[in-house]
């Protein structure tokens, strides 16, 4: 999570807090995450260094409109489009989502494979994650074949990298400093 996006998210969940609004809040930030990671065209809009913030602030604000977003979500994706940090809505609403699923015991675990991994696996791995957290897991499978093998399990800002990738890098490492020549 960067900073700037926990910032901007630290913040709009204390608004929130005070102003009684934190379901809203959170309920919207899911309904505009979901809107960004399924419209391939928002995202090209707002990455779009050649469209007028005028421009990028009406077509966001048109999304949040349209989902009905509070005032609150609406206020702050504006102050990011003010601030020029419009770029930056992905971060803000990752955290955002990070810091939601902390507020209501759950967390988000980023499993990443180079091929799908059976469904055994995933209820292994969420049961041992879940008595290591004590929170509830939210599993999000991604996959990434230039892993070769194994699998990048991230937790928060922890990574446990146990690819075929990074544990041939870690031999090369280990074979220099021992003076192997590759």
């Amino acid at each position: 999570m960067s900073a700037l996006g926990r910032r901007y998210a630290k913040a709009l969940l204390e608004l929130a807090r005070e102003q009684g609004e934190t379901e809203p809040v959170l309920r919207d930030v899911a309904a505009l995450a979901a809107a960004w990671k399924e419209s391939a065209e928002l995202r090209g809009i707002v990455r779009n260094p050649v469209i007028p913030r005028s421009a990028l602030k009406a077509t966001v604000d048109a999304v949040m409109q349209k989902l009905d977003c509070s005032k609150l979500v609406r206020n702050t994706v504006n102050l990011l489009a003010d601030k020029g940090r419009l770029a930056h809505l992905e971060e803000v609403l990752h955290a955002l989502e990070e810091l939601a699923e902390a507020e209501t015991g759950r967390v988000r675990v980023d499993v990443i494979s180079a091929k799908p991994l059976s469904d055994a696996y995933y209820a292994r791995l969420t049961e041992k994650l879940k008595r290591v957290t004590d929170l509830e897991v939210v599993l999000v499978k991604k996959q990434d074949s230039s892993l070769i093998g194994g699998v990048v399990t991230r937790v928060g800002d922890q990574v446990f990298d146990g690819s075929l990738s990074n544990r041939l890098s870690e031999l090369k490492e280990t074979l220099l400093a021992n003076g192997h020549t590759p």
